[in-house]
C-alpha cells in the first residue's frame, strides 16, 4: 500500500494539470528504507510528449546525487497519462528500474485517476492509496 500525504497528493496532481496536454513526470523522494514519501521533486519531461515522458538525463543525475548525500532513496516515481487510464502502458513497464519504488500515474483522461503500482521483473501490481494528512 502506498501511505502518502494530502500535500504530495495535491502537488502530483497539480504538476500533472500544469504540464498538460504534456505528460508530467517526477519523483517523491524519501528516507533511504522507509517507503514514506516526504519531499516532493518535479522534474522535466525531456520528451515534451503527451504520449511518453522520459526525465532530463543531467537533472536525473543532480537528483541521484542530491539523494545519496542527503540518505533518500526514489519512493515514489510519478508522471500522467493525459488521454488514457492511469495504467502502466508497455514502455512504462519496460523502463520501470526500482523494484522498490511505487510507480504512480494519473490519468487527466475523461475519467480522473490516481493510482499506484509495483513493477518488479515486468509484472505490474496495482496497490491500495492511503492519503493522510500527516505520517504522525
Amino acid at each position: 500500500m502506498l501511505t502518502i500525504t494530502q500535500d504530495l497528493y495535491d502537488r502530483i496532481v497539480a504538476h500533472a494539470e500544469a504540464d498538460a496536454p504534456d505528460e508530467a513526470c517526477g519523483v517523491v523522494a524519501g528516507p533511504e528504507g522507509s517507503d514514506r514519501p516526504e519531499r516532493f521533486v518535479p522534474m522535466l519531461n525531456a520528451a515534451r510528449s503527451p504520449t511518453f515522458y522520459e526525465f532530463d538525463s543531467m537533472e536525473q543525475l543532480r537528483l541521484d546525487k542530491e539523494m545519496r548525500q542527503r540518505g533518500e532513496e526514489q519512493v515514489v516515481i510519478y508522471h500522467s497519462h493525459t488521454a488514457t487510464e492511469a495504467y502502466p502502458s508497455r514502455t512504462d513497464i519496460s523502463l520501470a528500474q526500482e523494484p522498490g519504488a511505487h510507480y504512480v500515474l494519473v490519468s487527466l483522461a475523461e475519467e480522473f485517476q490516481f493510482r499506484s503500482f509495483r513493477i518488479v521483473d515486468g509484472v505490474v501490481t496495482e496497490e491500495p492509496v492511503q492519503v493522510v494528512d500527516s505520517y504522525v
